[in-house]
């Protein structure tokens, strides 16, 4: 009875932060769960690969990945590029996951952004569970973009409307993060790179292989020019 009041508390207290995330998630997972069908894919694949990626940018591509020829390397470089910000919220969750156990994998397999956020700010009540607290928020999460997903690839076997053109909700989604991170920033260097990068790479290398050129060339120079940056005000 005690494990279970010690849950019911965490769980109470968890599921408030989620609620936001629920709208967006819900939106997002349909979304892509409608882009799968659109694509060809049953609602299974949705559903198996929000659970077992759990990562909607690569979610997204992973779309494109699967009706193109088999490219292993690509895709692994690819999925590192998008992923790859995972490091370094791992690092800052070191602290936090200490002394958790066996909640830590979960915590570790289940982080998102937005759970991270979540779970490296939020204010744990002091009579609240830290572990079970962050179970809670990480599983909530995970649940409402794999319900999401699921709900996509299931309405869109069901719906009849005019879908030409849904693929471009990847492309959508894309420009909104990047219009996103060009307002936050006071100086757009590293916005510019990127752009300017991967500009030059579709030109030199044309349209089918000037993805990873790109992210090779601005993962260089954002290592190369990154104090420069820094001392303009440019990093965000």
């Amino acid at each position: 009875m005690a494990t279970t009041g010690i849950k019911r508390r965490a769980f109470q207290a968890a599921f408030p932060y989620t609620i936001p995330i629920f709208a967006g998630f819900w939106f997002l997972g349909i979304a892509y769960g409608l882009y799968m069908h659109v694509s060809g894919f049953s609602f299974v694949y949705p559903m198996i690969m929000s659970a077992v990626i759990f990562g909607g940018s690569l979610e997204f591509v992973a779309v494109s990945m699967l009706l193109s020829p088999f490219a292993p390397l690509q895709t692994f470089l690819v999925a590192v590029m998008i992923q790859a910000r995972h490091l370094f919220y791992g690092i800052a969750m070191l602290d936090r996951f200490a002394g958790l156990g066996w909640k830590r994998w979960y915590l570790i397999y289940g982080m998102c952004d937005e759970t991270f956020s979540l779970n490296y700010s939020a204010e744990i009540p002091k009579d609240v569970d830290r572990g079970w607290f962050m179970i809670f928020v990480t599983l909530l999460n995970q649940l409402y973009w794999v319900s999401g997903a699921t709900l996509g690839g299931l309405l869109g076997g069901f719906i009849r409307f005019n879908t030409d053109g849904l693929e471009f909700v990847l492309t959508a989604m894309f420009v909104v993060i990047f219009l996103e991170q060009w307002m936050k920033e006071q100086k757009h260097y590293t916005a510019l790179i990127g752009m300017g990068v991967s500009v030059l790479c579709l030109v030199i290398f044309g349209p089918d292989s000037f993805l990873i050129p790109s992210m090779i060339g601005i993962l260089l120079l954002l290592i190369g020019f990154k104090k420069p940056i820094e001392k303009a005000g440019g990093w965000s």
